[in-house]
């Protein structure tokens, strides 16, 4: 009889706890990663059509009309052009020479003598390859005195695009001489111009 009584005891006690234990509340470690919301932005905050214009904002202008329009090129081209004159006089006045010995030759070729013909025909030879070398000369002259003489203008202008396209934000600048650019999006790209020759001023 006891004993039955110890276990019924034991049985009570047992369930006793359970219950207590399920009427706890329990903890639970939540271990999944929990969602941050980040609000945009103004500047995040844009359609795709808005940030493919922003990635693709070109700036266009004509170097050659910049360039026409600096003083520096005017004065340039005004000396390039007195120096081209000064060879083209030089050259017409050899070309005349030649012209006016080879006339005499013609004149007295008849007369002269074979040793004295040779001469003559040897002196006009050696005259005409003179003139032809004088202006292969020239031309390089002239090439080379344009090139020193364009290269810094040419060189301030492409400071004045770079550092235009820098404040301005640019992907790139385009050069529209020569219709290279026969269609610009003006959504996309502004033009220069007027800017670029301010700064190369």
């Amino acid at each position: 009889m006891t004993r039955t009584v110890y276990t019924l005891l034991f049985i009570a006690s047992t369930l006793g706890a359970a219950a207590q234990n399920t009427n706890q509340p329990q903890t639970v470690v939540d271990t999944a990663p929990t969602t941050q919301m980040v609000a945009l932005t103004p500047a995040q905050n844009t359609t795709p059509a808005t940030s493919q214009a922003a990635a693709l904002h070109y700036g266009y202008l004509s170097v050659d009309s910049v360039l026409h329009s600096l003083p520096d090129y005017t004065i340039a081209k005004h000396k390039l052009s007195d120096l081209k004159a000064k060879y083209d006089a030089e050259m017409k006045r050899v070309e005349d020479e030649f012209n006016t010995k080879y006339q005499f030759f013609l004149q007295d070729q008849q007369e002269l003598a074979p040793s004295i013909l040779q001469k003559r025909q040897a002196e006009l030879q050696e005259l005409m390859d003179k003139n032809v070398a004088f202006k292969a000369k020239a031309r390089q002259l002239l090439q080379e005195a344009e090139e020193e003489a364009m290269s810094p203008i040419r060189d301030k202008v492409n400071t004045a695009i770079r550092l235009v396209g820098e404040k301005r934000g640019l992907a790139f600048v385009l050069n529209t001489d020569n219709n290279a650019a026969p269609f610009l999006n003006p959504t996309f790209g502004e033009d220069i111009t007027a800017a670029v020759l301010q700064m190369a001023q």
